[in-house]
């Protein structure tokens, strides 16, 4: 057995303690069982080896987190992060071949946060995959990060999303490049994304660019700009969507679509067209007159549609591109059983609100009038895991 004088067991003693304090902040000592139930604790840069976020435990974020190829993030359920709100952006980035594992409950859900509690105050989640994008070369970069995606495995796994809720997001990078909630960049179906928020913030809550990942029980809240957004293919699936807007002086801002959908901006033929196939949206707008579109379509994309509900935009459904309205009206595209309290616009007149009312409804004196009204319809929330 090895033995230490007192001089040497002072040393190491002052050294464990340091190392505690540089790493460890006890928040919560209720549980005296676990003595450091709740530390804060800094992980940031580049992981190319698996990394766990131990459930119960508050980590904070300072700067870019990206995880490398071959590289796992596993999130445990009640993981809180905070980012560090300072000149440095802070955003998690998930490269392609390697994975996010956060799995959350419903009633503890993973929460992902700053320190100030304003839209725009980080960079969110963008997770790069192997599916296809339609982008000129079958392979972009990030908006965020300038990480490679796209290929042809429309099958690749990104890892999973459940029980995730992120708040406060949107940093602006620059004029053109706003970081969204949770961006998924050619992320294939393999991928599980399920039960997810974006919470307040100042561009996209959930952003596609292209890939086939299906994303059901998605909540997207006062975001500032779409509050979902595909482009560049995005032909997966969604099925129980919540997107709410409030009014801009209740926010002090004011935000755009319910969704924005493209193929492709720069080619709206450009293939594999953009065609999800979406069912049960509840999508509630603020009655801005400046921003009145609920479900704009345009730019190519195609899509499926049956069962939503659109109420608090001057425009329910607007549909733009001669593309876009001739996949309705030749049935490669589909509206059926929605609900909006405002006629169908036709930028090109050829599917007109004529052919949408045959298995749709307008409704004028459709209300909806509170986030909670809008919750209360959505039977497929439960627990704690909506803000």
């Amino acid at each position: 057995m090895k033995t230490f004088n007192f001089k040497q067991l002072a040393t190491i003693l002052l050294a464990t303690l340091s190392t505690c304090l540089i790493s460890c902040k006890k928040e919560n000592n209720d549980d005296p069982d676990n003595p450091i139930k709740n530390q804060n604790l800094v992980l940031k840069g580049s992981i190319t080896d698996n990394v766990t976020l131990k459930s119960g435990l508050t980590y904070q974020l300072d700067g870019e987190y990206i995880v490398e190829s071959g590289a796992t993030l596993t999130i445990e359920p009640g993981v809180k992060i905070v980012a560090i709100y300072d000149d440095i952006v802070d955003y998690i980035l998930v490269k392609q071949d390697a994975k996010i594992v956060a799995q959350g409950t419903a009633d503890q859900p993973i929460v992902m946060t700053s320190e100030k509690e304003q839209a725009g105050a980080w960079g969110g989640i963008h997770i790069c995959g192997k599916a296809h994008t339609n982008a000129e070369g079958g392979k972009g970069s990030s908006e965020i990060g300038g990480a490679v995606y796209g290929g042809t495995d429309d099958n690749d796994n990104s890892g999973t999303l459940q029980y995730v809720r992120v708040e406060y997001t949107g940093y602006a990078f620059d004029e053109d490049h706003e970081a969204n909630g949770i961006t998924f960049y050619a992320v294939g179906k393999g991928t599980t994304v399920d039960h997810c928020q974006a919470y307040m913030g100042s561009d996209d809550g959930f952003e596609f660019f292209g890939g086939s990942v299906c994303a059901n029980n998605m909540v997207s809240t006062n975001c500032s700009d779409d509050s979902f957004d595909w482009t560049e293919g995005w032909n997966g699936s969604g099925n129980q969507w919540l997107a709410f807007q409030e009014k801009e002086d209740v926010l002090g801002y004011d935000c755009d679509c319910l969704i924005e959908a493209d193929n492709n901006e720069k080619n709206y033929a450009a293939t594999p067209i953009a065609h999800p196939t979406l069912s049960d949206l509840m999508l509630v707008g603020n009655n801005s007159t400046a921003n009145k579109r609920g479900i704009r379509l345009r730019r190519g994309t195609q899509v499926t549609i049956n069962q939503a509900t659109i109420y608090g935009k001057l425009n329910g459904v607007t549909l733009e591109s001669d593309e876009t309205e001739t996949a309705l009206k030749t049935g490669v595209s589909t509206l059926q059983n929605i609900e909006t309290a405002t006629a169908l616009l036709s930028e090109k007149s050829i599917y007109t609100n004529d052919n949408f009312i045959i298995n749709n409804t307008v409704n004028p004196d459709l209300v909806i009038a509170t986030y909670e009204d809008a919750k209360s319809r959505c039977t497929w929330i439960t627990g704690s895991w909506v803000k």
